[in-house]
């Protein structure tokens, strides 16, 4: 029983498997940790940069409303 028990979970995790990804054998599915140092080296800059402008772009928010009536 538990044979046959095995062989049915096995052919379910392979039915699955090409359900769940049918590129998994594809080899130009994409690189995974590349995408992640894009992404924290992206985040880094827009930090950095909001860093920097922070002062500028409080200036700029605070002339803006009290250009408009009722604010």
């Amino acid at each position: 029983m538990f044979t046959r028990l095995s062989a049915a979970i096995a052919r379910l995790r392979t039915a699955w498997g090409s359900v769940a990804d049918p590129r998994a054998d594809d080899p130009e599915r994409g690189d995974v940790p590349g995408w992640v140092l894009v992404t924290l080296m992206t985040a880094t800059i827009v930090v950095g940069i909001w860093l920097l402008a922070r002062p500028a772009l409080e200036q700029l928010f605070d002339r803006a409303m009290t250009i408009i009536p009722g604010a």
